[in-house]
């Protein structure tokens, strides 16, 4: 029987919850890191705030306008694991009329006018602190989120129901399919720590054309480091990677530090 993202994640949790899954760094050298326990957490409250706050069903449209962040791999998660499509915005404004829109502050307006019957706005902070401003019929996803439950049950989803849109529609089975053939291809193992180098406000394409990069770490068991582009002194960031264990750096388009790179590289481009 084909898996689904959800389950995927589910396994990897199970495995060993304590382990770190994602790493990020901001333009001031700031750091959160966040083990599969603790994002889980958050894909659970996000899923429960999806079904029992916002009325989300499997097949509903969640339009996901957040660049590459820890959050934004919370909801894409959270969005597989209820059975809702995410129709993720690459550094654009939400797709019209989703049953539910998120966005950064940014595209907050653009949400609002997208067509959504929901709207959550999250400040994208790094310690997932509130929004400075809430516009009405805004929800505050920060605020918001806490008051729901620790623990979600994966909905039973129909492997083959659409899962992904970015560019493209891939199913839930294709985005798992394509997560295991990518980690085999990269050859990505749970020894490994992806460093993952982003542009300021980069989009979910930056995981690849079709998000490879997460659903070959649920495959893998590789932690990710979120890092951006140094603007100077390329030489710090390799430091950097080298004092988190980093062993491999990907990369779209080719974006990556001056100077010869100490560890082994894969292309999220194809």
């Amino acid at each position: 029987m084909s898996e689904t993202p959800a389950q995927l994640w589910r396994d990897l949790v199970a495995a060993d919850p304590t382990r770190p899954f994602t790493t990020s760094y901001d333009a001031s050298g700031g750091r959160v890191e966040l083990s599969r326990a603790t994002l889980d957490n958050w894909v659970s409250k996000t899923a429960n705030m999806l079904v029992d706050g916002l009325g989300t069903q499997p097949g509903d449209r969640v339009a996901v306008a957040l660049p590459v962040h820890w959050q934004s791999l919370v909801w894409l998660t959270a969005c597989w694991s209820v059975g809702a499509v995410a129709e993720v915005a690459d550094g654009a404004a939400p797709s019209p009329d989703a049953q539910v829109a998120v966005a950064d502050p940014d595209r907050l307006e653009a949400a609002l006018d997208s067509g959504a019957e929901e709207v959550v706005g999250t400040s994208l902070h790094p310690l997932g602190l509130p929004l400075r401003e809430v516009p009405p019929m805004v929800l505050d996803y920060s605020v918001e989120v806490r008051g729901y439950g620790d623990r979600f049950s994966p909905y039973p989803v129909d492997p083959q129901a659409p899962a992904l849109r970015l560019g493209r529609t891939l199913t839930g089975a294709e985005l798992v399919a394509q997560g295991r053939d990518r980690a085999e291809r990269w050859g990505l193992t749970g020894a490994d720590r992806v460093a993952l180098f982003l542009d300021p406000d980069a989009g979910p394409s930056a995981l690849g054309p079709g998000a490879e990069l997460l659903p070959a770490l649920m495959a893998s068991g590789a932690p990710v480091i979120l890092t951006p582009l140094p603007a100077a002194d390329p030489g710090e960031t390799w430091k950097r990677l080298e004092a988190e264990r980093a062993t491999v750096f990907a990369t779209v388009g080719g974006a990556e530090p001056a100077g010869d790179a100490p560890l082994r590289r894969i292309s999220l481009s194809s």
